[in-house]
């Protein structure tokens, strides 16, 4: 009895001597973040697109503030064709006519609050995905599920690729991206290994062209985050995309205007 006394008089005595700690942080100037990233998979028309644009936010805020009011447009700078994206919902403009050209450049242009955003990138094709092969022995211990997702590269051409594994429809992807300088022409995978993949898991495999300007981004990015992170996780340091303010170059926003064809393959773990 009396070492049940005992353990109850720590207790109390421990929740008494807690204390509210307020944590003094230094908060960034807002910034407008812009996600425009568009992409066109092989054998789909790709008229579907939507860019997001919101704010940044404080570390303790949990609502996003979203831009209603933007006037986003991109233009194809050969024949100044203008794709207008309305705005639908939480943020997101929406177009449904959009028909991207590979090896065509293109311009994006958002106006908010008095200030004018651009961005200019080429629609970049991507290597088909050959074929996916399975080892059910792979890591340190030998009782890992081991992908490799195959494609060949075109010769002659300095090329980029992003590729991107789901697992079950679940959002944040694991990415790997690469360049071919020691492969041109070659059939090379992509590798994905991960030790909870189990017989019977779907694993939705895309594989995506970049630029080099992008690539170069998406390096400093996934960098930054290591395995583990994420593109949309806390960064150590500011990474800037190519997404510029022409009224006021200090203030300066977040995010990429790229577009991409992809081809996907989901493949289903034996």
């Amino acid at each position: 009895m009396k070492k049940c006394y005992v353990l109850l008089l720590l207790t109390i005595v421990t929740l008494g001597c807690e204390d509210v700690i307020n944590v003094d942080l230094n908060e960034a100037e807002e910034r407008l973040v812009i996600e425009a990233s568009l992409f066109k998979q092989k054998g789909f028309s790709g008229n579907n697109q939507q860019i997001r644009i919101t704010k940044t936010r404080g570390f303790f805020e949990d609502s996003l503030t979203t831009i209603e009011d933007a006037v986003v447009t991109v233009t194809k700078e050969d024949n100044g064709q203008v794709f207008e994206f309305i705005h639908d919902s939480a943020g997101f403009y929406k177009v449904s006519d959009f028909n991207a050209e590979l090896m065509k450049k293109y311009r994006l242009k958002v106006e908010v609050d008095g200030e004018i955003y651009t961005a200019e990138e080429t629609f970049i094709p991507v290597a088909e995905i050959d074929s996916v092969t399975q080892r059910s022995d792979a890591g340190f211990g030998g009782d890992e599920i081991e992908l490799k997702a195959y494609y060949t590269d075109p010769a002659g051409e300095e090329n980029f690729y992003l590729f991107s594994f789901v697992v079950n429809f679940v959002q944040f992807p694991t990415t790997e991206i690469f360049d071919d300088e020691f492969f041109d022409g070659n059939t090379i995978f992509a590798l994905y290994q991960e030790e909870e993949l189990e017989p019977g898991n779907e694993v939705i495999i895309q594989n995506f062209g970049m630029s080099k300007q992008f690539y170069e981004y998406m390096f400093i990015l996934l960098s930054q985050t290591g395995d583990a992170g994420g593109p949309f996780q806390t960064q150590p340091a500011t990474v800037r995309g190519n997404i510029i303010n022409e009224t006021n170059p200090d203030h300066y926003p977040f995010g990429y205007f790229s577009l991409s064809e992809s081809d996907q393959l989901i493949y289903t773990v034996q």
